[in-house]
C-alpha cells in the first residue's frame, strides 16, 4: 500500500494536504514502512502554478506515485471528489510523527 501525507520540514504531520509543501510517500507493507520519500511539491506556492490547477498538480503527483491512500489532517469537498475519481482512499491523519501517523491509518485500514 502507497500512502501519501503532508509533512513539516521536521517530519511532522502538516496542516494542509491541498496547501502542502512536502508531502511524504511510504510504501507500507504489514506494520512497517518499508520505503519513506519526501517531495518537495510547493503546492502551497500559488505563483508557481501557472496556468496549471492545484487540484491537476495533485491529481498527476499521486497517479506518478501510485499512491492509494492520502493521509491527511482533512480535505474538502473537491479533493474528496478527486481522490474518489483517481480510486484513492482517505484517512484522518493523527498529530505528531508523520511516520506514526501513516502507519495508524495503514492499521486501521487493513
Amino acid at each position: 500500500m502507497i500512502i501519501a501525507t503532508p509533512v513539516t520540514v521536521d517530519g511532522r504531520t502538516a496542516e494542509s494536504w491541498g496547501k502542502a509543501h512536502w508531502v511524504g510517500v511510504a510504501d507500507v507493507a504489514g506494520p512497517r514502512i518499508t520505503s519513506w520519500t519526501i517531495h518537495e511539491v510547493g503546492w502551497d506556492d500559488a505563483k508557481g502554478l501557472g496556468k496549471d490547477s492545484r487540484h491537476a498538480r495533485i491529481a498527476r503527483f499521486l497517479q506518478a506515485e501510485q499512491v492509494t491512500t492520502v493521509v491527511a489532517p482533512a480535505i474538502g469537498r473537491r479533493l474528496r471528489k478527486l481522490f474518489a475519481q483517481l480510486g484513492i482512499g482517505f484517512a484522518k491523519a493523527i498529530p505528531g510523527d508523520a511516520r506514526t501517523s501513516v502507519l495508524a491509518a495503514a492499521s486501521a485500514i487493513s
